[in-house]
C-alpha cells in the first residue's frame, strides 16, 4: 500500500462473498415474539427523563431484537467478520514495528537537537525531552511564545515528534506484529489507522450479531474495505430493520413527531404497565407468593357464579331465583292438588349469590427525588414502582384513588404520565454543613430559586393529607419512598433547609405524621439502602411508621415494585 493510500478492496486479496438465504417475505419470522419496543422506550425515559432526544437510532438501539430473526444477517455478519479478520492478519504477518519505533525516537531527538533553547528553558526542555514528557513540553511552549517565539515553533515540531513516537509505542504494544517487512513512522501509522478500524468494524460487527442493530455499522468505513455489493445489500438489510422497528414502535403506542423522534402515548403506558405486572407478578408466583389468595366474600357489589344458603343479613337482591324454586320444587315435590300456590318459598330454599367487596383504598405515592436517589438509579426503580402500581390499579382495582407526588426541597402532586420523565435533583450545594431559611411568603420568592436537592418529607406528608382527606373511604394509606432522614421543613411560611439532618426538621416531620394518623391515614415507609444509611435513617423511619400503625420495608432498589404491589394486593384483601 503507497503512501497516503486509504485501504480499498482492491487491497484485500478478492475475497468475495454473496449474501444467502436472504427472504425479505419472511422478516422477521411470525412466530417470534414481537420485540418490547415500547418497554425500550420508558426506560429511556426513566432513565434520562425525556424522550425529546429518542431518535430512530437511539431507540434502535435501546431495542433487543433477535437477530436469527432477520433472514439472512447472521450469515452475512460472519462473512464480514471474516474478511476484515483475514485483512488484520495479513497486516500483522507482513509488518514488524522495531525500525519505525527507532526512527520514531531519532526524530524526537533530532528535532530536539536542532532547538535552540533559550538559557532559562534549557534544564527543563533536555530534562522534558529525556522524560519523554510531552505535558511539560507543552508547559515550556506556554512559557515560550511570546517571549521566544522561534523556539516555541521549534519546540512544537518536537511535540508532534514525540506524539507520533507514542503512537508507534502504542502500535507495537497493541498488536503481535510476527512479519519482516519494516516501516518507516509515516507508514507506522498508517497501519495504526487501518488496524484501529478494523477492530472498531470487528467489534459492531459483532455486537450486531447479537442485538441486530446493524444502524451501528458504519458503513462509509466498511466500504473502504469490502465490496461495494456487500455494502448495498447490508444498507438493504438496514433499512428493513429500521422499517420493522417503525411498525412495532406504531403497534405498541409510539409516534413520531415532525423531527422524525418517538414519543409515547396512552396506548403505549398501558403496554409498558403489563408488562410491569407480568414480570412482577410472575415472579411472585414463581416464588410461590402467590398472587391469588383465597376468595374474600361478602355483602359487595360484584356477583360471583358461587352461591350459598341464605343467612340471616344477607341481601334479597343477590338472590338466584332459578335455584331458589328449583329448590322449593324438588321439597314439595310438585304441584299441590288442592290448587293452593305451586311453589311456597321457604327460607331454606333461598340461595344467594356470594359476593365480592369492592370498598375503595386511597393512596399517595411520595417518591424522593433529591439528589441521594441518583445513586445506584434509584430513582429509575422508584418511577417503576409508582408506574406498575397504577397499572395494577387501573387493572384490578379501578374504584381506588391512587396520586404520585414528587419530594424533593419542596413536595408537588404529578400526574402518571409525568412519572416517568421524573429526575433527581442536581446537588447544588456542596458545603458539609448548610444552614439556609427561605420566607416563602414573600412574592419575590419562588420554589425555583431554591437549592432543589433536600429532602423535606413533612410537606410531601402534609400534601397528601390534604389529598387523602376528601376521599370517601377510610382506608388511606402514604408509601413513602425514601433513602434516608428529611432534609427540609417548613415552619410556618418559612422553610428550612438544614444538613447535616436537623432533629428540628425530624419533629416537625413527625408532627405531621402524627396528624395523619389522626385522621386515619397509615404511613408505610420503603427505605432503600444508600452509602450514608445508618440507624438514625432506620429509627426516624421506624417511628414515623408506628406512630401511624404503619410499617418500615427495607429493600433493594431493584425489588421495590414487587414489595409495593404484593404489599399492596395483601392490604387490599384484608380491608374487604
Amino acid at each position: 500500500m503507497g503512501k497516503g493510500e486509504a485501504p480499498h478492496r482492491s487491497t484485500l486479496g478478492g475475497l468475495i462473498h454473496a449474501y444467502q438465504g436472504y427472504d425479505p417475505k419472511h422478516f422477521p419470522s411470525p412466530r417470534q415474539p414481537e420485540p418490547d419496543v415500547a418497554g425500550a422506550a420508558f426506560e429511556h425515559m426513566m432513565a434520562h427523563g425525556s424522550l425529546k432526544r429518542l431518535s430512530p437510532e437511539e431507540l434502535a438501539e435501546a431495542v433487543e431484537i433477535d437477530p436469527s430473526q432477520i433472514a439472512g444477517l447472521g450469515p452475512s455478519l460472519e462473512r464480514l467478520i471474516a474478511m476484515l479478520e483475514e485483512r488484520k492478519r495479513k497486516i500483522l504477518a507482513t509488518y514488524e514495528t522495531t525500525h519505525a519505533r527507532r526512527r520514531a525516537r531519532e526524530q524526537v531527538a533530532d528535532s530536539a537537537a536542532r532547538a535552540e533553547a533559550p538559557d532559562e528553558l534549557r534544564e527543563k526542555f533536555t530534562e522534558a525531552v529525556t522524560r519523554e514528557q510531552i505535558r511539560d513540553l507543552e508547559r515550556l511552549w506556554f512559557r515560550s511564545e511570546r517571549k521566544a517565539p522561534e523556539f516555541a515553533k521549534q519546540l512544537l515540531h518536537t511535540v508532534e515528534r514525540m506524539g507520533e513516537q507514542y503512537q508507534v509505542d502504542d502500535l507495537a504494544s497493541k498488536y503481535d506484529f510476527t512479519g519482516t517487512t519494516r516501516m518507516d513512522v509515516e507508514k507506522a501509522l498508517e497501519v495504526k489507522e487501518e488496524l484501529e478500524t478494523i477492530d472498531k468494524l470487528l467489534e459492531q460487527l459483532k455486537e450486531a450479531q447479537q442485538n441486530a442493530q446493524v444502524a451501528a455499522i458504519d458503513m462509509d468505513a466498511l466500504s473502504e474495505f469490502v465490496e461495494e455489493a456487500d455494502v448495498e445489500q447490508l444498507q438493504q438489510l438496514q433499512q428493513q430493520v429500521e422499517d420493522h422497528m417503525r411498525e412495532m414502535a406504531e403497534r405498541q403506542g409510539l409516534e413520531q413527531d415532525e423531527a422524525g423522534n418517538y414519543r409515547l402515548t396512552p396506548d403505549a403506558y398501558r403496554v409498558f404497565q403489563g408488562k410491569l405486572l407480568e414480570e412482577i407478578f410472575n415472579d411472585l408466583e414463581a416464588a410461590r407468593s402467590g398472587r391469588h389468595e383465597g376468595e374474600i366474600v361478602g355483602d359487595g357489589a360484584v356477583e360471583l357464579a358461587k352461591t350459598k344458603d341464605y343467612e340471616f343479613g344477607d341481601s334479597a337482591a343477590h338472590m338466584d331465583v332459578p335455584q331458589s324454586f328449583v329448590n322449593a320444587l324438588l321439597r314439595e315435590g310438585g304441584p299441590r292438588e288442592d290448587g293452593g300456590p305451586r311453589v311456597r318459598l321457604k327460607p331454606d330454599d333461598i340461595e344467594v349469590h356470594q359476593t365480592r367487596n369492592n370498598p375503595k383504598c386511597a393512596t399517595t405515592v411520595v417518591m424522593d427525588m433529591s439528589g441521594s436517589m441518583r445513586q445506584a438509579g434509584q430513582y429509575i426503580d422508584c418511577k417503576r414502582m409508582a408506574l406498575a402500581l397504577d397499572g395494577l390499579i387501573r387493572q384490578e382495582y379501578p374504584g381506588d384513588y391512587l396520586q404520585c407526588l414528587e419530594m424533593a426541597t419542596v413536595a408537588k402532586p404529578v400526574r402518571i404520565g409525568e412519572v416517568a420523565e421524573l429526575m433527581p435533583k442536581p446537588v447544588t450545594i456542596r458545603d458539609p454543613v448548610v444552614r439556609l431559611k427561605a420566607d416563602m411568603s414573600r412574592d419575590d420568592v419562588t420554589p425555583e430559586m431554591l437549592p432543589p436537592h433536600f429532602t423535606n418529607v413533612q410537606h410531601a406528608l402534609r400534601l397528601s393529607r390534604q389529598l387523602l382527606e376528601p376521599q370517601d373511604t377510610p382506608n388511606s394509606q402514604i408509601i413513602l419512598i425514601t433513602d434516608g432522614l428529611p432534609t427540609a421543613h417548613f415552619d410556618g411560611p418559612e422553610l428550612y433547609m438544614l444538613y447535616p439532618p436537623d432533629p428540628l426538621t425530624e419533629e416537625a416531620t413527625l408532627r405531621e405524621a402524627h396528624q395523619c394518623a389522626q385522621v386515619g391515614i397509615t404511613i408505610n415507609v420503603f427505605l432503600l439502602p444508600s452509602m450514608t444509611q445508618d440507624s438514625d435513617d432506620v429509627q426516624f423511619a421506624q417511628r414515623m411508621a408506628e406512630s401511624t400503625r404503619g410499617r418500615v420495608f427495607f429493600t433493594g432498589g431493584h425489588d421495590l415494585d414487587r414489595y409495593v404491589l404484593w404489599d399492596y394486593v395483601r392490604q387490599r384483601r384484608k380491608i374487604l
